[in-house]
């Protein structure tokens, strides 16, 4: 069982609270905007780190992190992108793939709306774990933390940090 802690959107701020929420966790994957390298340096520091750039993130974060990144984790195929859109609104750039090659599970940031969506369409678990930071006009700064257990999503839970 491989247990993951699930942020994006931190635009530049990283709550402390993130290390503990994460603290059991055995990998941490962003879903884009961390907004400095800092922040994807902090968490890489922490645990085992994958991530995706955002629109909003500089050169430096591009070089170091793809705009999508597909892997197995355990025996789920995994997409992780920033912009992503959702079942029946994809965005035009992963809309072709996700429905020739659906992934089991299929992770977005960008809108700052945390949602958890299975489509039924294409067998795939789309999550958007909402955002973490304080830029943007959330209410709630939410954290996502699930379990990928050979083949099955479980144990997911949601986290909120608290207002911005």
């Amino acid at each position: 069982m491989t247990k993951i802690g699930l942020i994006s959107d931190t635009h530049s701020y990283l709550d402390d609270a993130v290390f503990k929420h994460f603290e059991k966790c055995d990998e941490i994957w962003h879903a884009g905007d961390f907004g400095s390298i800092e922040v994807a340096d902090k968490l890489a520091a922490f645990k085992p780190f994958k991530g995706v750039y955002g629109n909003i993130d500089g050169g430096d974060i591009r070089k170091t992190y793809p705009e999508n990144l597909r892997f197995k984790c355990e025996n789920v195929d995994v997409w992780i992108t920033h912009i992503g859109g959702y079942p029946d609104r994809y965005s035009p750039l992963v809309k072709p793939e996700i429905y020739t090659n659906p992934p089991q599970l299929f992770i977005c940031g960008h809108s700052h709306i945390l949602k958890v969506i299975y489509d039924k369409k294409i067998n795939c678990l789309h999550i958007n774990p909402g955002a973490a930071g304080k830029q943007g006009w959330q209410k709630v700064r939410t954290l996502i933390r699930f379990a990928i257990n050979v083949d099955k999503i479980q144990d997911l839970q949601i986290i909120e940090l608290g207002g911005k």
